[in-house]
C-alpha cells in the first residue's frame, strides 16, 4: 500500500510516538533500492508502470508549512518528523536539502520534536548523504541479516544499493550516532527458507553490531500484511529471546512486538 500524500498524519507509531511523516518520494510509485519481502508498500515491479513525479522541495516546504499551521492552530502534539514513505527516502534528488528544510521548520513550529530518517542505509555510500543524515536527530538505519546471501533473500538488494561490505563499512563508520532497525522474522520465499533468527544468521549479525556500537537496537516484528504471505511473525517473548542476547554484548536495544 503507497502512501498518497506527501506529507502524512501525524500518526501513531510504535516506535516514535506522534510522528508527522514527510513522503518525498512519488505518490503513485514505489521507489526504492531494496525490494523487501515484507515491504508494506508491496513489490517494486507493481507501481513501475507509474510515472515518477517528485514534488520539488518548494512545494514540499509550502505543503509542510500549511499542515503544521495547521496543526498548531488544532493544538495537536507532534513528536517526531520523519522521513518515511514510498520506498528509500535517501533517494530523493535533494535529500540534503530536505533535512534542512524539515529542521527548520521542526526549529519553528515544534520545537520539541526529533528529526527522524527510517533508511535501508544503502545510500550512505555518497558523502552529501552520509553528511546529511548525520545532522539528524534519529538516523534509523536497517541492519536485517548477518550475511550478504540473507540480506540478498530479506532485502533483494538492487543496482541502485550498494554492495554488502559497503553497506557495513558505512554502518561502522556512523557508529555510536547510528540506530540500528532490524526486523525478525523466519518463513519461506519462492519456496526458499528465509530466517535471520537461526544461529547461522544470528550470531554474524551480532558480531556486525559490536563493530558498529550503535546508539541502540529497535528489534520489532511483523505488523502489517506483506507482499511474500509466507512469512512468520515473531511473539513478544521470542524478540526478547533475541534482544537479551543483543544486551549481553553490550548494546542497548528497545523491542517492539
Amino acid at each position: 500500500m503507497l502512501f498518497e500524500n506527501t506529507i502524512v498524519g501525524p500518526i501513531h507509531s510504535r516506535r516514535l510516538g506522534s510522528s508527522l511523516g514527510v513522503n518525498l518520494l512519488p505518490l503513485k510509485h514505489k521507489y526504492c533500492s531494496y525490494d523487501c519481502i515484507y515491504c508494506e508498500c508491496g513489490w517494486n515491479r507493481e507501481s513501475e508502470q507509474q510515472e515518477m513525479v517528485y514534488a520539488t522541495p518548494d512545494e514540499i516546504r509550502t505543503l509542510l508549512d500549511q499542515r503544521l499551521r495547521q496543526l498548531t492552530a488544532e493544538g495537536a502534539s507532534v513528536d517526531s518528523f520523519t522521513f518515511a514513505g514510498n520506498g528509500e527516502p535517501t533517494l530523493y534528488p535533494h535529500f540534503p536539502e530536505m533535512v534542512d528544510l524539515v529542521s527548520e521548520m521542526r526549529d519553528r513550529y515544534y520545537p520539541q520534536a526529533v528529526t527522524t530518517l527510517l533508511t535501508n542505509a544503502t545510500q550512505l555510500k555518497h558523502k552529501a548523504i552520509f553528511d546529511a543524515v548525520l545532522k539528524l536527530d534519529n538516523p534509523v538505519l536497517k541492519l536485517d541479516a548477518g550475511t550478504e546471501r540473507m540480506r540478498q533473500l530479506i532485502n533483494r538488494n538492487n543496482d541502485m544499493g550498494c554492495s554488502w561490505d559497503e553497506l557495513l563499512s558505512n554502518l561502522i563508520a556512523f557508529g555510536n550516532k547510528a540506530i540500528i532497525q532490524t526486523l525478525l522474522f523466519d518463513g519461506t520465499s519462492d519456496g526458499i527458507p528465509v530466517s535471520n533468527i537461526i544461529d547461522e544468521e544470528f550470531i554474524p549479525y551480532l558480531q556486525h553490531l559490536k563493530k558498529i556500537t550503535p546508539k541502540y537496537v529497535m528489534l520489532y516484528a511483523l505488523d502489517r500484511a506483506t507482499p511474500e504471505k509466507n512469512l512468520r511473525k515473531l511473539s513478544v517473548e521470542e524478540l526478547n529471546v533475541y534482544a537479551e542476547r543483543i544486551r549481553n554484548e553490550g548494546i542497548e536495544v528497545k523491542v517492539y512486538g
